[in-house]
């Protein structure tokens, strides 16, 4: 079949999809409603249904009384009851897929059930929608006369009890379509080696010839590909490789610390960037508009949403509303009931609405992720946004971040301390230093207050690394590769000093 055909019946198909997504649009709260129902249903007979008389709860009041917010933690118990082999304990079908997720945060790794329905309804309905959204914005695309480069995480699937785990990555590229299989490079061979330093070098060597029209993946790992890939082939910029490319999907971190360097490499006017929100625990948001920051929440993949203020959450004041209540550019806690088994889940996620018709997000970091040592409520969205202003404004590029609290001791007002990696230093360390204070505290207020005269907050502290300390951090702690992200900000100094301990070696 000539590929043209192929390009215009993909494209049909995808299509196909955009009317069931304007009745979520239409009808978000009663779709999620009817969800919810629908979840609570399937699991009646499950172990954790009957435990909470799942088959007696008919409306999302007596669902939020009856059932509590859970971590991964509290939930453990039960999905190790599943991974030795257990069934029907929190979900109807069998569970037999586990995505091992340890970020860089925690050295004891999570198992995310990942349930059939997951894969299907959930995961893979989410790739196709992100093709449909693109195509439905960019009719005169011929993303599929090529091949889409993946860049996934560096774990095989190990099997235990009957039951497998590994990265998430690695899950779906074992159960994907024959289709997708074609349409991907790497081989899943190569896109499942372990090891980053063998992945890379094997990667360029099987998709520099290839005609890649689109790739995926997280936007600092990538940048090292993609850096990597024209050091080896002598080449200026990416298009000079692959002439017909024309959208990078990307997601994990936040992409604005990175869009200049990617431009420098992509000299393309026209050429797209869509973002998507996934994690292990499911698909949650699409970039749906061309040139667009913000994320469409997808309200039919068998995912029920809730949300936590973030200036109640962890207090006695902590309350929880639905998807109804949410407020524009509030900064909420993600919690998700899954058709993989995880009822009221805290995903560990903070986002704010930027609209609510429809339905859009930004991702402004972690739960766990954020500095309030002082009352300053910073963000990770905050930091990757004054970053790259500073960056912008100095002609520097960054690799790799952390920021942590200086305390208070004695008469010493509090700091914050940055550790920041550079592919070009800024020439003015002073300017760029002054750049990123002022546009801080131009993003937040609460921030802002804390410098006024220097209040309570002097000056942040910056410090230079050298040359691939965030690299050497993560293979020292095996973490090279794929899903593994650095932790940008903390309420403690345990990353800052571990990295200072990896020599820093130029003070500001």
């Amino acid at each position: 079949m000539p590929l043209t055909i192929i390009n215009s019946f993909a494209s049909w198909v995808l299509k196909q999809r955009i009317h069931q997504i304007e009745l979520f649009v239409k009808y978000p709260n009663e779709v999620q409603e009817e969800l919810l129902m629908n979840l609570i249903k399937a699991a009646e007979n499950t172990i954790v249904g009957k435990e909470f008389d799942y088959s007696s709860i008919n409306s999302y009041a007596t669902f939020a009384e009856r059932i509590p917010v859970s971590t991964y933690e509290e939930l453990q118990p039960l999905i190790e009851r599943t991974r030795k082999g257990e069934q029907n304990v929190f979900w109807e079908t069998p569970i037999k897929w586990f995505a091992k997720s340890s970020g860089t945060t925690n050295a004891k790794s999570k198992f995310i059930p990942v349930s059939y329905e997951a894969l299907e309804d959930c995961h893979y309905k989410g790739s196709k929608d992100l093709l449909c959204m693109y195509l439905n914005n960019n009719e005169n695309s011929e993303m599929f006369l090529g091949k889409s480069l993946r860049l996934g995480g560096s774990s095989q699937i190990y099997e235990d009890n009957d039951t497998f785990f590994g990265d998430l990555s690695a899950i779906l590229i074992e159960n994907m379509p024959i289709w997708a299989e074609f349409s991907s490079t790497p081989n899943s061979k190569t896109s499942l080696m372990s090891n980053w330093e063998t992945k890379l070098p094997a990667i360029i060597n099987e998709v520099k010839n290839e005609n890649v029209t689109s790739f995926a993946g997280v936007p600092s790992w990538m940048l090292v590909l993609m850096n990597k890939l024209l050091e080896e082939t002598g080449k200026g910029n990416l298009l000079e490789v692959w002439p017909n490319l024309e959208v990078y999907f990307h997601g994990g971190v936040n992409f604005e610390p990175y869009r200049e360097q990617y431009q420098k490499i992509l000299p393309k006017k026209d050429f797209k960037y869509y973002e998507i929100y996934n994690a292990s625990e499911g698909f949650f948001a699409i970039q749906d508009l061309n040139d667009s920051n913000d994320l469409l929440l997808m309200l039919d993949y068998g995912i029920f949403y809730e949300f936590i203020p973030m200036d109640t959450f962890g207090t006695p004041n902590q309350k929880i509303v639905r998807l109804s209540e949410v407020e524009l550019f509030k900064n909420y806690a993600i919690v998700i009931t899954t058709n993989s088994g995880l009822w009221r889940y805290l995903i560990g996620d903070t986002v704010r609405f930027t609209s609510l018709n429809p339905y859009r997000i930004r991702v402004t970091g972690r739960t766990k992720h954020h500095i309030n040592v002082f009352g300053e409520e910073l963000m990770v969205e905050n930091t990757d946004q004054a970053l790259a202003k500073a960056c912008q404004i100095t002609g520097a590029e960054m690799v790799d971040y952390t920021v942590a609290p200086i305390f208070m001791k004695d008469k010493d007002k509090g700091a914050h301390e940055w550790i920041i990696e550079f592919k070009k230093k800024p020439e003015d360390v002073a300017l760029f230093q002054k750049a990123l204070d002022e546009t801080l505290q131009s993003l937040n207020s609460d921030y802002e207050a804390k410098r006024y005269n220097n209040m309570t907050l002097n000056p942040l502290v910056v410090n230079i690394a050298r040359e691939n300390l965030f690299y050497d951090w993560l293979k020292d702690k095996d973490k090279l590769g794929g899903q593994h992200k650095i932790p940008r900000l903390s309420n403690q100094r345990d990353y800052l000093e571990q990295l200072k301990d990896m020599q820093v070696i130029v003070n500001q």
